[in-house]
């Protein structure tokens, strides 16, 4: 069975329409101010996975952001399943799919007050392919994290709390840590130099016998950090939030990036020195196979599927 995404209709306003189809307006706050929240899941063997914290988060950014849905979080996640429900027949039984929440404030006009929600907003859910394949070598080999030039968006700016849309400061982070790597992922610094984030993701190294990850007053408060440390403490791995610095990663004996799609990934290499003795480590295997045991499928395995389909 192919994954035919085209297939996957998108809830847009209460419609339930082909991608092609489904359509905003060149007017939308999503368009002209980047006004937009949203939040990615991803299903393991076709079942959301902790879909009711990231409706959670969702309207924690939309409350900040006052932005009003019309909707409640137990209508969103209703209809999140009726989305994924319609669209599963489409994906094979070894596959799964994002499930992504994008909501603007909708209707935006050229007028003095940016704040005014003019409309009712703007609420697309939809599913798509989970492809991997970007990410599979990394899980064995590690990849190449890198410090970027420009600094995270201070906190007393913009909460990183809030998953927005505004994703310019990550792109052009990502952009230059592939000046030194083309398959670099970024570690961004904040104007202090303390580790914050990724472009999508969170950072843990494990040293001094703990797996230490940054506050996340500088950094997306992400559900596959909170994930790992819920993981760390059934395995009895000892955990620390906290400041640190890029000393700090040369010198780990571990460290990894957390995220949606491939939920841990190593990393073995800093600013081109090797973290540790250069190789995945134990600690970052133990939570792998923890994470997989959970969901009942391979994580590992399922990526490296993809290399072959591609």
């Amino acid at each position: 069975m192919k994954h035919d995404a085209s297939k996957h209709l998108v809830y847009l306003n209460g419609e339930m329409l082909p991608p092609d189809q489904a359509r905003i307006s060149v007017f939308d706050t999503a368009v002209t101010l980047g006004d937009t929240m949203t939040e990615s899941t991803r299903t393991f063997g076709h079942k959301p996975f902790k879909l009711e914290r990231h409706i959670d988060r969702l309207y924690k950014s939309l409350k900040v952001s006052r932005i009003d849905t019309g909707l409640s979080p137990v209508e969103m996640s209703e209809i999140t399943l009726q989305v994924l429900e319609t669209n599963l027949p489409h994906v094979p039984p070894e596959e799964d799919v994002w499930i992504t929440h994008n909501v603007s404030r909708g209707m935006g006009a050229a007028a003095a007050d940016p704040t005014l929600q003019r409309s009712p907003a703007t609420v697309i859910i939809h599913t798509t392919p989970m492809i991997l394949s970007d990410w599979a070598s990394f899980y064995t080999e590690g990849c190449h994290a890198v410090t970027p030039f420009s600094r995270a968006i201070p906190t007393q700016s913009l909460d990183a709390r809030i998953k927005h849309r505004s994703r310019l400061a990550y792109t052009l982070a990502e952009a230059e840590v592939k000046l030194v790597d083309p398959q670099a992922q970024s570690v961004i610094l904040d104007t202090d130099g303390n580790v914050t984030e990724n472009k999508g993701g969170n950072f843990f190294i494990y040293a001094d016998g703990r797996l230490k990850t940054p506050h996340a007053r500088g950094a997306l408060a992400g559900v596959s950090r909170e994930t790992v440390l819920e993981l760390a403490a059934d395995l009895s791995i000892p955990t620390q939030i906290t400041d640190f610095q890029p000393y700090d990663i040369y010198t780990a004996d571990e460290a990894f990036f957390t995220s949606t799609p491939y939920c841990i990934m190593p990393a073995t290499k800093f600013n081109g020195l090797p973290v540790g003795d250069g190789a995945v480590g134990p600690i970052t295997h133990r939570l792998l196979q923890a994470w997989s045991d959970m969901v009942g499928l391979d994580i590992v395995a399922q990526a490296q599927r993809h290399v072959s389909i591609t």
